[in-house]
C-alpha cells in the first residue's frame, strides 16, 4: 500500500506529492480527469500567472478573512520560493508591468511536463480517470474505494490521505464539488455553500449598449463600492460586466447583493484626471458636434464609455462641472453574480475550523485537505495559485512528519 494517497492532481495535490516523495515516502496520486492539472493548464493558456511580486504584507492582505489561516503557509513558501521552484524545473520567470509573475514560456504546459517528470523520477505514481467513492478510517490508516466510472471499483489502503479536490468552478475541468456528500454526510465536516468568485456580475443593460458594445474593454477605470475602490480593466459583456477590476471588488459586490439585493457601484471613466481638470476640458461644450463626438474628443471617452453615461436613463448635465462629476462616477447596479460554472474560482467549501494548523481534519486524524475545496478566496493576480501551492507544500510536510512519527488513529 502507498504511504500517502492524494486525491486530486491539481497544483495543491501535485505539490504535496513532490514534498512527500522527496522525503522518501511512496505516493499515489489519483484524479478523475483523463489528464492532470486541467484547470492549471486552462489558466495558463493566456499566460500563466504564477504569483505576484508585491511585498509580502500587502500580498497577504489580499486574502481578506482567510489571511490569518493562510499567512503561515505562504510565509513558509513565499512567492520567491515559488519562483525558485520554477527555476529548478528549468522554467525561469519574469515580473510583468503589473507586478504579476509569469514563466518566460508564458504557458503552463512546459512547467507541468517538467513537474510530472520530476514526480515520476521520484517514484510518485499518477493514476487518472479514477474517482474517490469511499473513505473509511482505520486505526492504522484508511481503506479507500476508488472507481473508474465504468462500474469497476478498487479497494486499497493508505496510511495518510490528502484530498485536494478543487472547488465548484469550471466543472468541465474537474472542479465539480462532487465530493461534498462524502465529507458532509459520511465524515460530518461542516461545508459552506459554494458561490461564484472571480466572476462577472449581471447588469440589465439597454438593448443599444448590449447589441453595440458587448465584448468591449474598459481600460484604466476605477470601480468604487462604498469605501472600497480599485483601479484596473473590465469588459462589457452581453450579461453584465467582468474583468480584473471587477474581480478585485468581487467579494464586496457579492456581499452587497446578498444583503441588499443589489450592489450599486460607481465607475470612474477618467481616474487620471480630477473633476476640476476634466471640467476645464469640457467648458466649451459640444457646439455643433454631437455630444458623443464631443466627449470622445474632449474627455477621451470611447463609444462604449459614452454609452455607459446614458445607461441610467437620465439626461446628461450640460454644466461642465456636473458632466465631469458624472464621468467620474457613472452609477451601475449589479443584480447577481455570473453562474458558478463561468467563474474562475469559488468561495465556500470546507470550513477552516474543521482543520488544525497542519491542514489535518480534527474529526478524522490522518485525513488532510488543501486547495480550493476549503472556504477561502482571493482575487486573480497570482494569489490563488500561490495559496494552493503553499497549502500543498504545507500538507506534504505535515503528512511526511506524521508518517515519520508513525502516528495512528486513537
Amino acid at each position: 500500500m502507498p504511504d500517502a494517497l492524494i486525491i486530486g492532481a491539481g497544483p495543491a495535490g501535485l505539490m504535496a506529492a513532490e514534498v512527500l516523495s522527496t522525503s522518501g515516502h511512496s505516493v499515489l496520486v489519483v484524479d478523475q480527469m483523463p489528464s492532470p492539472a486541467r484547470k492549471f493548464l486552462m489558466a495558463g493558456r493566456g499566460g500563466l500567472n504564477l504569483t505576484h511580486s508585491e511585498a509580502l504584507d500587502p500580498f497577504l492582505r489580499r486574502y481578506g478573512e482567510a489571511q490569518e489561516f493562510l499567512a503561515p503557509m505562504i510565509r513558509a513558501f513565499t512567492p520567491q520560493d515559488l519562483r525558485d521552484w520554477c527555476e529548478g524545473l528549468g522554467q525561469p520567470t519574469f515580473v510583468g508591468s503589473s507586478g504579476r509573475v509569469f514563466p518566460q514560456a508564458m504557458k503552463a504546459s512546459p512547467l507541468l511536463r517538467a513537474w510530472l517528470a520530476r514526480l515520476s523520477d521520484q517514484g510518485s505514481e499518477l493514476r487518472l480517470k479514477t474517482r474517490l467513492s469511499g473513505l473509511e478510517p482505520r486505526p492504522d490508516g484508511f481503506t479507500v474505494t476508488l472507481s473508474d466510472g465504468q462500474g469497476h471499483e478498487e479497494i486499497l489502503d493508505a496510511r495518510v490521505v490528502l484530498l485536494a479536490l478543487g472547488g465548484a468552478s469550471w466543472p468541465k475541468l474537474g472542479s465539480d464539488a462532487g465530493w461534498v456528500p462524502l465529507l458532509q454526510d459520511r465524515l460530518a465536516l461542516k461545508i459552506k455553500a459554494f458561490r461564484a468568485a472571480n466572476c462577472g456580475f449581471l447588469c440589465d443593460w439597454s438593448e443599444h449598449l448590449r447589441d453595440r458594445h458587448a465584448g468591449t474593454p474598459l481600460k484604466r477605470i476605477r470601480l468604487t463600492l462604498g469605501d472600497l475602490s480599485r483601479m484596473g480593466e473590465a469588459v462589457i459583456s452581453a450579461q453584465g460586466i467582468e474583468g480584473g477590476v471587477v474581480y478585485a471588488l468581487g467579494t464586496a459586490i457579492r456581499q452587497a447583493i446578498e444583503s441588499e439585493g443589489v450592489a450599486r457601484i460607481g465607475i470612474d471613466l477618467r481616474p487620471d484626471l480630477t473633476v476640476e481638470a476634466l471640467a476645464r476640458r469640457l467648458e466649451k461644450g459640444p457646439g455643433r458636434q454631437s455630444l458623443g463626438s464631443f466627449l470622445r474628443k474632449a474627455a477621451g471617452l470611447t463609444g462604449a464609455e459614452v454609452a455607459l453615461l446614458h445607461e441610467d436613463g437620465t439626461p446628461l448635465p450640460k454644466q461642465a462641472d456636473q458632466l465631469a462629476a458624472r464621468i467620474k462616477s457613472v452609477p451601475l447596479s449589479l443584480s447577481a453574480s455570473y453562474p458558478i460554472d463561468r467563474a474562475i474560482s469559488s468561495a465556500g467549501g470546507v470550513c477552516l475550523d474543521e482543520l488544525d494548523d497542519t491542514l489535518m481534519t480534527r474529526k478524522v486524524p490522518g485525513l488532510f485537505l488543501a486547495g480550493e475545496m476549503l472556504d477561502w478566496e482571493a482575487p486573480t493576480g497570482g494569489y490563488l495559485l500561490q495559496a494552493c501551492m503553499a497549502m500543498g507544500v504545507h500538507a506534504g510536510r505535515s503528512m511526511a512528519a506524521r508518517l515519520t512519527r508513525g502516528e495512528t488513529l486513537p
